[in-house]
């Protein structure tokens, strides 16, 4: 990776998601990096997802971004994973029940797959990448996960995607039964983004 001394003090986020932006915004403004939205560059058409892991997904968007952008820019790729299905639904788990399928339809389609399965081998994880570009070149990457378990039925009416369906063990409660800043504090996307900052203030030193 580039060597990134001092570089970093502005950041394009990959997304146009105000309630993820606003997060990121408020992590990184306590190393003084100004976080700037898609939104601010126009119409810029939305990067291809080719990649077959989160790693190589986040990398190509920070890329694409960067490039389209001129500025470097923080992407993520983040999602579910079932050990009893092998990882699945992975890097597909915004389209598992099909392209541009709802939430509902997501969820829906992992409890089929789930069917007749017992809760101690529901266990999953949620996994999220974060990849800074500058141009070509990929700067950081970090990573973050919660452990969890998928129920029978969704509970709670916060979050989004799988968070109704995934319980955390140790809080008895789902991912959509937490306020935001409650899961913002364990959830994947928190921990990376923690991870990152921790290794943009080593970078600074």
């Amino acid at each position: 990776m580039a060597a990134i001394k001092n570089r970093i003090t502005q950041l394009v986020v990959a997304s146009k998601n105000a309630g993820k932006i606003n997060e990121i915004r408020r992590v990184l403004s306590e190393i003084n990096v100004d976080v700037l939205s898609l939104e601010e560059f126009g119409d810029i058409p939305e990067a291809p997802e080719t990649g077959a892991t989160f790693l190589e997904n986040a990398c190509d968007k920070a890329r694409y971004y960067s490039l389209k952008t001129g500025k470097p820019c923080l992407a993520d790729d983040s999602g579910l994973e079932m050990d009893i299905l092998g990882g699945a639904p992975g890097v597909y788990s915004a389209r598992f029940a099909g392209a541009n399928a709802s939430d509902a339809a997501n969820n829906n389609k992992l409890l089929q797959e789930l069917e007749g399965v017992s809760e101690g081998e529901r266990t999953a994880r949620f996994r999220c990448v974060l990849a800074v570009a500058d141009g070509e070149d990929i700067l950081l990457t970090a990573a973050g996960t919660i452990e969890g378990i998928i129920l029978f039925a969704p509970r709670g009416e916060n979050g989004f995607g799988y968070d109704p369906l995934f319980m955390v063990p140790e809080l008895g409660r789902t991912m959509a039964e937490l306020s935001a800043a409650d899961k913002n504090a364990i959830s994947h996307r928190g921990k990376a983004l923690q991870t990152l900052v921790r290794k943009m203030v080593e970078d600074r030193q």
